[in-house]
C-alpha cells in the first residue's frame, strides 16, 4: 500500500507524497474500506482535486479494496516547512545542465535591498579576483536594473556561435573578465517590464545557453531581494555559495539577514559577508560613520560566517562605476582594499578548486592502468 502510495506525485512540489510527508494516516477496515489522510501544505491547494484522484485511483487498484476515502487537510507551519524543505532538497538533486564547468567556483553577491552598492562591489571583486591572474565570468542577474556593463565600460551586441551565446570579454592584467549582461541586449535607459518568470527564464539562458568557457569563479550579481530569480539560481546552480552585502545601519543587516535565510533554505552555503560604505575620511583626515558601524560584523556573527572586508565610502567608487573605469583597476588605497577582498575570497574563503588532486588525477591513474604507460601532463 505505502508503494502505491509513493506512485502519487505531488507535481508541484516534484517528489511522492510519502516522503514528501503528507500522508498522515492510513486505516484500512475488514471490509476492504481504505481511509487515507493526506495534508496539504494550503487548504486552498489548486492540485487538491487531482492528488485526491490519483490517492483513490492508486489505492482502489489494489486487490482486496472495496472502496477508498481520502480526508484532505492542511499542514501546519512546522510541516509546511518540512515539506518545502525536502522539496527544495529534491530539486537541487536534479539540477539541469549548464555551460559552466564543475571546477568553477560560483559566488552569487545579494544583498535583500537595494542601494546598498551590491553591484559596484562585484564588479570591482570580479576586477581584483582577474588581477590576480584568474579568468573570473560576470553574470549580471539583475534583469531589471542591470548596471554592469556601464560599471565595467563595455558595450557591444552579443554573439552567437552554434546556438550559444558568447560572452563579451575584457582582459584584466594577466586575468580576464568574461560578461553577460542583459545590458547588452537592452538599452540602459528603458524599462524591461518582465514578470518573475520570464525574469527567471532569461537567467537560465544565460546559464544554459552560452559558451562560458573555462572559468576560475563565476560572479552573479543578484537583483535586490529575496524573489523569483535567487530561488531560480538555487535551482539551477546549487553548488552556487552566497556573498551577502551589507551597510552598517542595523536596519540594513536585519534585511541583508533574509537573503542569508533564503540561501540556507535552498541549500546554498553562505560564504561571507561584505560591509560596503562603512565610514567616510575627509581631506583632512577626520573619519566618519555617516551610516553608524558595525553592521556588517554583527551579520556576520549573527549567521556564523566570516566578515570579508570593508569598503569605505569613498567618491572614486561612484565617480569609476560612472566613468567605466573600476577602483581596482587602480593602484591606490581602494585598489588595495579590493585586492584585499580577492585574497581572502581567493585564499580561505572560497579557493580555487585544484582538480589535479581528486578527478583529474584519478583519471590519469585509470589511463595509465588501461594503456600500461605513464601520463605525460601537458606543460603549464
Amino acid at each position: 500500500m505505502r508503494d502505491a502510495l509513493r506512485a502519487v506525485i505531488d507535481p508541484e512540489l516534484g517528489d511522492n507524497i510519502v516522503d514528501l510527508g503528507m500522508v498522515t494516516g492510513v486505516d484500512v477496515s475488514a471490509a476492504g474500506v481504505i481511509e487515507v489522510g493526506v495534508a496539504l501544505t494550503i487548504a486552498g491547494c489548486p492540485l487538491r482535486s487531482q492528488l485526491e484522484h490519483d490517492v483513490t485511483s492508486r489505492l482502489a487498484s489494489l486487490p482486496g479494496v472495496a472502496s477508498v476515502q481520502v480526508r484532505m487537510g492542511e499542514m501546519d507551519a512546522a510541516g509546511r516547512a518540512e515539506v518545502m524543505s525536502r522539496a527544495r532538497w529534491k530539486a537541487r538533486q536534479n539540477a539541469p545542465e549548464t555551460g559552466i564547468d564543475a571546477t568553477t567556483r560560483i559566488l552569487a553577491v545579494g544583498s535583500g535591498k537595494g542601494g546598498v552598492g551590491k553591484s559596484s562591489v562585484t564588479v570591482n571583486l570580479a576586477v581584483a579576483l582577474a588581477r590576480r591572474g584568474l579568468t573570473v565570468g560576470v553574470l549580471d542577474a539583475d534583469i531589471w536594473g542591470f548596471s554592469v556593463p556601464r560599471l565595467l565600460g563595455m558595450d557591444g551586441g552579443i554573439e552567437a556561435r552554434q546556438g550559444k551565446m558568447i560572452p563579451l570579454e575584457l582582459p584584466v592584467g594577466s586575468g580576464l573578465l568574461k560578461v553577460l549582461s542583459m545590458g547588452f541586449l537592452a538599452d540602459e535607459d528603458r524599462a524591461i517590464m518582465w514578470r518573475g518568470l520570464v525574469l527567471n527564464r532569461a537567467v537560465q539562458q544565460f546559464l544554459e545557453d552560452a559558451e562560458w568557457g573555462t572559468l576560475d569563479y563565476l560572479l552573479v550579481d543578484l537583483p535586490p531581494g529575496t524573489g523569483d530569480v535567487q530561488m531560480g539560481l538555487a535551482r539551477m546552480l546549487p553548488r552556487t555559495e552566497l556573498l551577502i552585502v551589507t551597510t552598517p545601519p542595523v536596519a540594513a543587516q536585519k534585511v541583508a539577514s533574509r537573503a542569508a535565510d533564503m540561501a540556507r533554505r535552498g541549500y546554498l552555503r553562505v560564504a561571507g559577508v561584505i560591509e560596503n560604505m562603512s565610514d567616510f575620511t575627509c581631506e583632512h583626515g577626520t573619519t566618519y560613520r555617516l551610516f553608524g558601524s558595525g553592521g556588517g560584523g554583527r551579520l556576520a556573527r549573527e549567521i556564523g560566517v566570516p566578515l570579508i572586508g570593508n569598503v569605505p565610502i569613498h567618491p572614486e567608487v561612484a565617480s569609476g562605476g560612472d566613468s567605466g573605469s573600476p577602483v581596482a583597476l587602480g593602484d591606490g588605497e581602494l585598489a588595495g582594499i579590493f585586492a584585499e577582498l580577492a585574497r581572502v575570497v581567493a585564499e580561505e574563503v572560497a579557493p580555487v578548486i585544484e582538480t589535479s588532486g581528486c578527478t583529474a588525477r584519478l583519471l590519469d591513474q585509470i589511463a595509465e592502468a588501461v594503456s600500461g604507460e605513464p601520463v605525460v601532463a601537458p606543460p603549464v
